[in-house]
């Protein structure tokens, strides 16, 4: 998710498809996607939590715009190594090229989020079209994942619009972040752990990327820095589970 103001970002054009349309892909999602949601409502609400789920000196690592198949397998081997768990934010398209990819994060037990089908900018969307876009990526995760358990729903760019509503409904939690990075520029594995290391703050969730380009910087600095926050009594978290 790269924000638009820090990077010129060439987005489709999006067409809002009618609500019949976004109706009638609702209503033909498998019965196991179905049921998922429903089972999930009374856990997310439209509050968008950015925090970690313990207070104190705890952080939370997020990727997004994966699954990519050359820096996803290296940067799950380094939360391995590291003993780590993270959450990925998960990009339909990318989905559907790499499904046994997202099958080695869930196997890893991370986290998983909905970060829509197309990575379009969703702010000014009607509910109905949002609704239709969350279902099929949701379905396109339990397609390479069945059952799959999606807490999360991230909006591209940060332009959340009418999504956070759409996204508990589903079950969803709406997940932003405190600190970004700007790792798609890309800066430099040093100047990456220089802003990790003085942008953190206790609870912070903090936006990274293994997708959408090169990332071997990012994985770098992830393998870097992590030993030397847990040397100064900094332990890695999960997001919070409600807003």
């Amino acid at each position: 998710m790269k924000l638009p103001i820090q990077r010129a970002v060439s987005l489709r054009q999006a067409t809002l498809p009618l609500a019949a349309a976004a109706l009638a892909l609702a209503a033909s999602v498998p019965a196991g996607l179905a049921g998922a949601p429903a089972a999930q409502a009374d856990t997310a609400t439209p509050a968008i939590v950015d925090s970690t789920r313990h207070d104190g000196k705890y952080i939370s690592l997020t990727f997004d715009d994966g699954p990519d198949p050359v820096t996803t397998p290296k940067l799950l081997a380094v939360l391995e190594k590291h003993h780590v768990k993270a959450t990925f934010c998960l990009w339909g398209d990318h989905v559907k090229q790499h499904p046994e990819i997202v099958r080695q994060i869930a196997a890893a037990g991370h986290l998983l989020c909905n970060h829509t089908m197309h990575h379009d900018n969703m702010g000014t969307w009607s509910a109905d079209a949002i609704r239709a876009d969350l279902l099929e990526t949701s379905a396109v995760i339990r397609e390479a994942v069945p059952d799959a358990k999606i807490d999360y729903f991230r909006a591209p760019y940060g332009s959340w619009g009418q999504t956070p509503q759409v996204a508990a409904e589903l079950g969803l939690q709406p997940l932003g972040w405190q600190l970004t990075v700007s790792d798609w520029e890309p800066p430099g594995t040093a100047e990456l752990m220089r802003r990790i290391r003085e942008g953190i703050t206790p609870g912070v969730v903090v936006l990274l990327h293994d997708g959408g380009g090169d990332r071997t910087q990012t994985m770098e600095a992830v393998d870097q820095v992590i030993p030397e926050l847990k040397s100064e009594g900094w332990k890695f978290d999960r997001p919070a589970r409600r807003g």
